[in-house]
């Protein structure tokens, strides 16, 4: 039941843009609390009050009212009211801080029987501070080690230190506070390391989700109950103890890596490069060890390079099928926080931190040289390009460069003049375009008034920028159904969201939206159908319902409207068809040529002639000179825009063995290329949910 609850007088809707506007834009300070609220109820309310330019023509209209505020699309479990996984900032939810959300409350109120997600704002970063609101709570298992079987689920922010949660496993297992203890965190299925520093973070300490901690008290007789043994991991001391079992042996690399919680895209990362021969054997044989930069202002004081040739060592070793790379992690996120917590991230960005990382502490160049960049003015490509290569070397010399790095050539030529620029740039991965759409494609079910046939799913291809009235000319071509006959609808949290004009942009409609249109009969009422779903509830044995489902328009003749025929209608729709989607397929060289192809900047990019002595829209071409060792693709899959963050589906064809990449490279002279495949980076699912592997 929705309620506006303590409500007090609401401002006009002037006011109320004049009092949120300013604290929508105040800064995130440690410490302080931010609310989340559902991205659908606050565009709404952006709408109602005119929030935004394009929304001031239909200002405080009633049917844009928004009502209380409502969250339970953010929850997993409405009774309980978990959040759901990989839910995205701006996309899924908006933070406001405090104040603001006070006065939403109080102008609106809230659906009853929602408590307020709350979240405190958390500093990362070693050297580069960074704050962020800490939407998930870290999830442990706490158990005592009397009674390991006794397991106990508690959050805690990342901001905690161990001595909080120390205090806490206190407090649930009963333990005097003159009895001495010590913590232990399980990282694999037998073995547990000891948490020595009761003052440092849960984030520094490298905990997980789910990871279970363990607290042992000390014998009356002074000994510990746990036998422990030192060890060293990736630079830390610690204990760590392990069940007795026999020795593991394995094809050494054949190793897998622990998932941490969400960090599928890393280790998907590591993988790729631990199966990259000449990288893996300079870390195995050692040669790191002479060549780590300790004072590269640039680098990470060679702790990245110490603890990723820890990790590879491990999987190297032949004795784990399974490696947990915490301490890898907690050095990773020391030095990039947007890698500290546990949501999941970009596996391409990780490698590429990690690539640019390694060569940083490991160059080879102790003090780098200023050098001069000069323009080509006419001398031939070969000369220039070697000019540049062995200036990238002077200050850039590492077992990265030497694996990874190639050499683009970039062409601009002005259109007035004609003045043509030949620079070369040192690239570490290739990053190639997916064929751009000017056009969306959107899954819209179609309601019917003929009651005799079943409410159809159609996949749309309509502009990007278009209106709801492209969606409706898009439909009827392919329903033979008259545009103006249609009625286009939003389905949110089981219910219909709102009806939409014909004049909205379909930009406001998000790929995850459900969107249906049904067909207007002159002699026919359409009605709204919705599915509840009996429960029994947990702490009681009454019966409740929940929505559920797919909510339907139905299409009924006036004469007809009787409960029977009502019913007979329903069960005849529910069995909506569902239809597959086709996946455009590409080759790889097609994205190679898409990259290469000569484009015209845009007006907001433009380039600054020397020779016009102004900025002019130049023609921009790229082409391979070089070729590395080891050569790394990037298909860009996700596109953003001001409204939509979307994932390109279309399927990429390249061969496992063979790759010619000669007739890209532009050097006459350059030797030919051809590549093997030796890794993978694959990402499964859709924009900020899905697996890596």
């Amino acid at each position: 039941m929705a309620a506006e609850l303590d409500c007090g007088p609401r401002p006009d809707v002037g006011a109320q843009r004049a009092e949120l506007g300013p604290l929508l834009g105040i800064a995130l300070r440690p410490g302080e609390s931010w609310y989340l609220i559902d991205s659908r109820w606050f565009k709404q309310w952006k709408k109602y009050v005119g929030f935004d330019s394009w929304d001031m023509y239909n200002v405080g209209e009633p049917n844009l009212f928004p009502g209380p505020i409502d969250n339970s699309g953010l929850f997993a479990d409405p009774e309980i009211q978990t959040l759901k996984e990989h839910l995205i900032d701006e996309l899924d939810y908006v933070l406001v801080p405090t104040e603001a959300w006070n006065k939403l409350v109080n102008w609106y109120g809230c659906i009853e029987g929602q408590q307020p997600i709350v979240r405190k704002v958390v500093e990362y970063g070693l050297f580069v501070k960074h704050c962020k609101v800490e939407v998930y709570l870290l999830e442990l298992k706490l158990c005592e080690n009397s009674d390991p079987t006794n397991v106990l689920t508690c959050h805690f922010s990342k901001a905690d230190t161990i001595a909080t949660i120390e205090k806490e496993m206190r407090q649930l297992f009963n333990i005097p506070s003159e009895k001495e203890t010590r913590l232990w965190s399980r990282y694999m299925s037998n073995a547990y390391e000891e948490v020595n520093y009761l003052d440092s973070t849960v984030q520094d300490a490298g905990l997980y989700h789910g990871q279970v901690l363990l607290i042992e008290v000390k014998n009356e007789d002074g000994t510990w109950p746990r036998q422990s043994l030192p060890a060293k991991v990736s630079g830390f001391s610690y204990n760590s103890y392990s069940c007795r079992e026999s020795p593991f042996q394995s094809q050494p690399g054949i190793c897998g890596l622990s998932n941490l919680g969400n960090t599928c895209f890393m280790n998907s990362a590591l993988q790729c490069l631990s199966n990259t021969p000449p990288l893996t054997e300079y870390f195995l044989e050692d040669r790191y060890e002479a060549e780590i930069n300790h004072n590269n202002p640039l680098g990470m004081r060679g702790e990245i390079a110490e603890a990723y040739a820890e990790l590879i060592k491990q999987m190297w070793s032949g004795r784990h099928s399974h490696v947990a790379p915490r301490m890898f992690k907690t050095q990773v996120g020391r030095f990039a926080p947007q890698f500290s917590g546990y949501q999941q991230q970009d596996s391409q960005e990780l490698l590429a931190f990690l690539l640019d990382g390694l060569h940083e502490d490991l160059n080879r160049v102790k003090k780098k040289p200023y050098l001069e960049l000069k323009d080509a003015n006419g001398r031939p490509d070969s000369v220039v390009a070697k000019e540049a290569w062995e200036n990238h070397r002077l200050r850039n010399d590492s077992i990265i460069v030497d694996i990874f790095h190639g050499l683009f050539k970039s062409t601009l030529v002005c259109p007035k003049c004609s003045k043509v620029s030949v620079t070369f740039d040192p690239f570490c991965y290739l990053t190639l375009p997916l064929p751009l759409k000017t056009d969306r494609s959107m899954d819209v079910s179609l309601v019917l008034a003929d009651l005799h046939r079943r409410p159809t799913q159609y996949r749309l291809v309509v502009p990007m920028m278009g209106t709801i009235s492209d969606l409706c000319e898009a439909l009827s071509k392919l329903s033979k159904i008259p545009a103006e006959n249609m009625v286009v609808t939003d389905v949110y949290n089981h219910r219909f969201h709102k009806i939409f004009q014909m004049d909205e942009g379909l930009s406001h409609i998000m790929p995850k939206d459900n969107i249906f249109s049904s067909e207007d009969g002159a002699e026919c009422i359409i009605l709204s159908v919705y599915f509840r779903e009996k429960r029994i509830r947990q702490s009681s044995t009454s019966l409740g319902t929940v929505l559920c489902g797919q909510p339907l328009l139905i299409s009924v003749p006036k004469h007809k409207l009787t409960l029977d025929h009502l019913y007979n209608v329903v069960l005849e729709q529910i069995g909506m068809l569902q239809s597959q989607k086709k996946k455009t397929t590409v080759a790889l060289k097609d994205c190679i040529e898409l990259f290469t192809t000569m484009e015209t900047l845009g007006e907001h990019d433009p380039w600054y002639c020397p020779k016009c002595k102004k900025h002019q829209q130049a023609t921009k071409k790229f082409d391979l000179w070089s070729l590395p060792r080891i050569l790394v693709v990037h298909l860009k899959r996700f596109s953003y825009s001001r409204y939509w963050r979307d994932k390109l589906d279309t399927v990429v064809e390249f061969p496992i063995r063979d790759l010619s990449m000669s007739e890209f490279v532009c050097d006459p002279a350059a030797e030919p290329y051809v590549y093997d495949l030796i890794a993978v980076s694959n990402h499964y699912g859709a924009m900020g949910v899905g697996h890596c592997e």
